[in-house]
């Protein structure tokens, strides 16, 4: 063979080579890792400082292209951090954020805490910590993937010390549900929405853990590594801690590692395909995890007929029914408003009573909205019964999974695993006591007081909840009210001043009376002694007095002219006066 025709060969070779495994490294992948251990003002934390550096070596091996590792990051340097990456992200076609610390929620939004925060009150998260939408806005130049990763729903000590400046301002237990409002992305929790999650006992979290397994696997699209990822944290917490993944993305699978491109004999080699089945099965768990319209509907386009597409419409019949109510619950609120206002102002009959019209049809509307909510929950709980049922006893019928089927295996065990109910019932209780229904702790029992709390709720804010058990919707329903709804209710003593309870003081010469109203004391009256009878007489000026009597009599001897009143003979002088008559008897002159 000549040379010309063995470098044409070699030449040929090269594009071959370039051609196949090109794809593989076309794309641009950089990440950035946070670890805050070392708080300056609360206790230290073990496993973040351990858990970023595992996530640093995972991506690292996984061939990205940057991976920036920081650790026990002040909220200056932090920022610079995010700064910087930033401008790596633009030319990115994957960034990916991971961080490992103490995390906080304040009135529904996400803050993740720097090592020297000290956050004192609850206005200093704004100028002392670090909000979710800032690291959003450090990876929204990347092209295909923006992924946000958050092992950070610890239980938070700062929310504990920290002064309230507003009642109203929540202050929640883990982190808060987002939305993504970008396209593709995802924020991964290492807990639900109002759940905490476990250290673990060892080197690393459970969470940092299943994420070293499964998030770099070459070719595994990244929604489903996190669907392994929480199977895997599941099993090892005994279903207390349950990872979640909010956001959605296209049809194609993304994954963070590529699948490595064969020659096309290698390719052509047959490889064992699973069932449709069994993907729709899987896909449709990905998308009831998701929980939202995009995800349903993504799936829907994929698989628009059979098992699994009447169970997704099912779930977009619940989400449809939910946002029913809730547009058909304000606008009777809008009504009953306008009602009052124009009675309160003394509107024209015609007005009032079109108002009236309008309130009461509202009212019909919201009521039928929540009955066709319950409806449709009701069905697609029904459903979901009977699908995990089914699934459980396929999974008993068959023989214990091959060694390479180890992922699927724990996919199917963890089919049946709900959210831990302890941690649904301290998020119901948290949101209770958020809009003021609750005055208990959130402890995760369930007892009268609690349901008590909730008959309030469905009182005040018109809703028909089930009071005898916590659950999803009972949380995702009190989630809707922004501010308070019950209202305040102060102990005897105290009254209500604005959202707080003010201690009630008299002034001096009154006393607190049972109706919680200030009253004048009255004079001690004097009390009468038995000492002397006298005392008891009533004062001269009092008695009344006794009218003078004139009694006259007459005599029985002769009567007449000449004659007195007794019957003798008149003087001269009597007789010169008259004193035979009635006046001069009378007048004492006579006798």
């Amino acid at each position: 063979m000549s040379g010309s025709q063995k470098l044409c060969r070699w030449a040929l070779a090269a594009a071959t080579f370039l051609l196949v495994s090109g794809p593989a490294f076309a794309e641009k992948r950089v990440a950035l890792v946070l670890g805050n251990s070392n708080y300056q003002n609360v206790a230290p934390l073990a496993n973040p400082v351990n858990d970023s550096a595992r996530i640093a070596a995972t991506l690292k091996d996984a061939g990205f292209d940057v991976v920036d590792s920081r650790r026990d990051m002040a909220a200056a340097e932090t920022r610079r951090a995010l700064r910087d990456f930033a401008d790596r992200a633009r030319d990115a076609d994957i960034a990916v954020v991971y961080y490992a610390g103490h995390g906080i929620e304040v009135d529904g939004a996400n803050y993740l805490i720097p090592v020297d925060a000290r956050l004192e009150r609850d206005t200093d998260i704004y100028d002392e910590g670090l909000s979710l939408d800032r690291i959003l806005i450090a990876i929204e130049p990347a092209k295909k993937l923006r992924l946000v990763i958050l092992d950070a729903c610890r239980d938070n000590p700062f929310s504990r010390t920290m002064k309230r400046t507003v009642a109203s301002r929540a202050i929640g237990q883990g982190l808060a549900k987002v939305e993504p409002t970008s396209p593709n992305v995802l924020i991964a929790y290492s807990a639900k929405a109002g759940s905490t999650a476990a250290d673990g006992d060892g080197k690393n979290s459970p969470f940092t853990a299943a994420l070293s397994h499964h998030l770099t696997k070459p070719g595994l699209d990244v929604r489903r590594a996190f669907g392994f990822v929480r199977d895997e944290v599941l099993k090892t917490t005994n279903n207390r801690q349950e990872p979640f993944v909010y956001g959605s993305l296209g049809g194609d699978d993304v994954p963070l590692v590529p699948a490595p491109r064969q020659a096309p004999a290698a390719a052509a080699a047959p490889t064992p395909a699973q069932s449709a089945q069994a993907e729709a099965r899987r896909d449709y768990e990905l998308a009831l995890q998701i929980g939202n319209k995009s995800a349903l509907n993504a799936f829907l386009a994929q698989y628009p007929d059979g098992f699994y597409a009447s169970l997704a419409k099912l779930q977009l019949d619940k989400i449809a029914a939910e946002e029913t109510r809730v547009a058909a619950t304000e606008k009777a609120r809008l009504a009953e408003q306008e009602r009052a206002r124009l009675a309160a102002e003394g509107a024209q009959k015609s007005q009032q009573a079109k108002a009236e019209a309008e309130a009461k049809a509202a009212e019909q509307a919201r009521v039928a909205a929540e009955k066709a909510k319950q409806l449709a929950q009701e069905q697609a709980a029904a459903a979901e019964q009977k699908r995990v049922a089914a699934e459980s006893a396929t999974a008993d019928k068959t023989s214990a999974p091959a060694p390479a089927d180890k992922d699927k295996a724990v996919n199917v065990a963890a089919l049946a695993a709900g959210p831990p109910q302890a941690d649904v019932t301290k998020s119901v209780q948290a949101e209770l006591r958020r809009v003021g229904c609750l005055a208990g702790n959130a402890d995760g029992n369930w007892n009268s007081v609690s349901q008590r709390s909730l008959t309030l709720f469905n009182r005040y804010a018109g809703t028909k909840l089930d009071t005898k058990v916590a659950s999803i919707d009972t949380l995702d329903t009190i989630k809707l009210k922004s501010s308070r709804v019950c209202p305040l209710v102060c102990e005897h003593g105290y009254k209500v001043d604005g959202e707080r309870c003010t201690k009630i003081t008299c002034a001096e010469g009154s006393f607190l009376n049972d109706d919680n109203e200030c009253e004048p004391r009255r004079a001690k009256k004097p009390v009468a002694t038995r000492d002397r009878p006298e005392s008891r007489r009533v004062p001269e000026a009092r008695q009344a007095r006794e009218p003078r009597q004139v009694i006259v009599r007459r005599s029985q001897g002769p009567t007449g002219a000449g004659y007195s009143s007794t019957g003798r003979p008149l003087t001269g002088q009597e007789r010169q006066v008259g004193c035979h008559s009635y006046g001069a008897i009378m007048s004492g002159v006579c006798p």
